[in-house]
């Protein structure tokens, strides 16, 4: 059974899953509807909001090295334990926008945080933020059987905030777990967000 999470809550992933180790995270957010403009509504609305899901991979909670951080121009870790599955350029559509495979097992022993962020791609040139954007979450699935473990919904209002925190998974010992993070930034790009923890 899912569970749903409130921003600031921590959860455990895998104490009481033995074995779990395969993970795909997803992400997802709609377009806020606009209404056309223009003679029978047909006027050009505002271009797609272009929203780029990342994951930066901190040693000691700190961002280290370049190719630590999986985006849409580097889809996979170099130890091939992050994978991204590819870029969403509008959010249209039902589900996932965005999936990132994790295998908990291959990420090396010094990386002790994988911290899920999303930014607007282009945000400045196209003025474009995430009071723009409605229905964002992160889910966490366990590959082997499909079942979904967690659910964060985004529901805070983040209007003015160009890049989000979403959320971590961190090792605790032996073990892993999940934070549900939700914090709205002004960052222009992922390389800004970056620059956060470094």
């Amino acid at each position: 059974m899912s569970i749903s999470l409130q921003k600031g809550q921590r959860i455990d992933l895998t104490k009481g899953n033995a074995g779990l180790s395969k993970l795909m995270v997803g992400l997802g957010w709609d377009p806020v509807q606009v209404k056309k403009s223009g003679l029978f509504g047909l006027g050009g609305g505002a271009p797609n909001i272009d929203c780029d899901a990342s994951v930066l991979m901190l040693e000691n909670d700190r961002f280290t090295e370049n190719k630590n951080l999986i985006y849409f121009g580097k889809l996979k870790s170099n130890c091939g334990s992050v994978k991204h599955t590819g870029d969403n350029l509008t959010g249209d559509g039902d589900g996932d926008d965005e999936q990132i495979l994790v295998d908990l097992q291959k990420v090396p022993s010094h990386i002790n945080k994988l911290v899920f962020v999303v930014n607007i791609y282009d945000c400045k040139k196209r003025n474009q933020d995430f009071g723009m954007i409605e229905n964002a979450f992160i889910r966490v699935v366990n590959m082997s059987n499909k079942q979904e473990l967690i659910k964060f919904n985004l529901s805070e209002d983040y209007s003015g905030k160009t890049s989000l925190i979403v959320a971590e998974i961190y090792r605790h010992g032996e073990e892993w777990k999940f934070a549900a993070v939700g914090t709205g930034t002004n960052d222009g790009k992922v390389g800004d967000l970056v620059q956060r923890f470094a």
